[in-house]
């Protein structure tokens, strides 16, 4: 079910309605009856592997409390999640490769790649309930005897398919607390929602058909691919930022607060200050799951700091894609970090002067944009003909083609900077709310396309 779609305007309006009827325990097994109708109603045996990583991190969780030899169950609950990722998101790309290095030595082995799907939102939840597992066993953590308050934690419609990434410590006391929504909450549910449609409907999709263009073509030249780099920016933020935006209003409507997954990542001035503003719930994530135990106690050498710095980013690029140009993006992103460091500017160092946090700002989102390219591109061979093989020229047509382009990035990406509206502050007589209302429900009307795009890290 896709947030953009009437079936789900209609599910969340006769969901909330119930919701708001029943008292909590009630509320919380409508919460996952529902989430898993969310799941499945596309592709029903998705629902399967959601229920398995459920009941097989809820029991892992008690018997690390519980049991003498805490390590064992951890590591079953650590190789179950990572056993899913591995077969229905990497498998063919394991095997594809695998074909890849034979062939380069005159073998053909008789090995085809498997007739997987992949399950939409399995890399989120699954890292999910590791981080349940994980904070029980570093005694972060007690585990929950509700199993259905756990399951609710895990499958939570709003965030399930593209997160956040919530931790047990912030979702698991609010679904065992009793639930209250006053008007505030209403007022900014709402805003959160129409403010995720508008960036969608209006910004992303519209977008989205002159990025296409360019990345469909059969080769580009360097200028085309500055200019689609620069549109897909604009696309993944607007595209994924609206996905978090409706699922924290519509959480909001039930009375849970999920965490804030943006702030500005294009105002970052450093590679640092970028992955603390992007993707906030996967950054931290890796942060404290991945590259914290890589790197030990810190006493290490900065050469080995640096190293595990550089994979913690690769292997977060593989997080995103089955794909060796994700792979690439992840290792650029940490390629700047290591120059970043290097040169003693961190994300806690900041220019002290407005020209310089400018001048920072200006190179962090060009080195940004260049990154989109690699995870955009449709191919490494392509991406690499078009910026230096034979389709590296550039002509009048490409020239006029990129300032169209550009013109109509700078207007459909306005939207995006209007998110500071004061809606904390709003009430629902005011003449504000309605025009906060109207505009979005106006530009939507006027902008949207026919047939709307699924949201992007649908496929991650």
């Amino acid at each position: 079910m896709i947030f953009t779609s009437l079936t789900y305007l209609v599910f969340f309006a006769a969901l909330l309605l119930a919701y708001w009827s029943l008292n909590r325990k009630n509320q919380n097994l409508l919460l996952l009856v529902g989430s898993f109708i969310f799941y499945g109603w596309i592709t029903p045996w998705f629902c399967l592997l959601l229920a398995s990583s459920i009941i097989v991190d809820f029991h892992c969780g008690r018997a690390i409390f519980n049991k003498p030899h805490p390590k064992k169950y951890l590591l079953i609950s650590i190789f179950f999640n990572l056993a899913l990722l591995a077969v229905f998101k990497y498998c063919n790309f394991f095997i594809e490769n695998f074909i890849e290095i034979f062939d380069l030595f005159g073998f053909n082995p008789s090995i085809s790649v498997l007739n997987i799907v992949l399950p939409v939102g399995i890399s989120f939840y699954t890292f999910q309930t590791l981080s349940y597992t994980i904070d029980i066993y570093r005694g972060k953590l007690k585990p929950i005897d509700d199993f259905v308050a756990f399951a609710v934690f895990v499958s939570m419609f709003p965030q399930l398919v593209a997160g956040p990434i919530e931790r047990a410590s912030s979702m698991l006391p609010q679904i065992l607390a009793q639930r209250n929504v006053g008007t505030e909450d209403i007022s900014r549910g709402i805003y959160l929602i129409f403010r995720g449609y508008v960036k969608k409907l209006v910004v992303a999709d519209n977008v989205a058909i002159y990025v296409d263009k360019i990345f469909l073509l059969e080769t580009a030249n360097p200028l085309m691919i500055a200019v689609g780099s620069l549109g897909f920016g604009i696309q993944i933020y607007a595209d994924f930022s609206a996905y978090t935006d409706i699922a924290r209003g519509s959480a909001r409507l039930l009375g849970i607060r999920l965490m804030e997954n943006f702030k500005s990542p294009y105002l970052a001035c450093s590679p640092s200050d970028f992955w603390r503003r992007w993707h906030i719930s996967l950054s931290s994530w890796i942060r404290d799951y991945l590259y914290i135990p890589l790197r030990g106690s810190g006493s290490g050498s900065r050469a080995r700091l640096l190293a595990v710095l550089v994979v913690t980013m690769g292997l977060s690029g593989l997080w995103h894609g089955a794909a060796w140009n994700f792979v690439l993006w992840g290792l650029y992103h940490g390629l700047l970090l290591v120059i970043y460091h290097s040169i003693g500017f961190s994300g806690d160092t900041r220019p002290a002067t407005l020209p310089g946090r400018l001048l920072a700002i200006s190179i962090m989102f060009v080195l940004t944009m260049a990154g989109w390219a690699l995870f955009r591109t449709p191919s490494v061979e392509w991406l690499y003909d078009s910026l230096f093989g034979s389709g590296a020229v550039i002509d009048v047509d490409s020239i006029n083609s990129a300032a169209y382009f550009c013109a109509l990035f700078a207007v459909f990406s306005i939207p995006l900077f209007l998110y500071k509206l004061p809606t904390h502050r709003i009430r629902f007589q005011s003449a504000w709310v309605t025009c906060c209302m109207l505009l979005p429900l106006l530009l939507i009307i006027i902008f949207h396309q026919e047939s709307a795009d699924a949201f992007i890290y649908f496929q991650f």
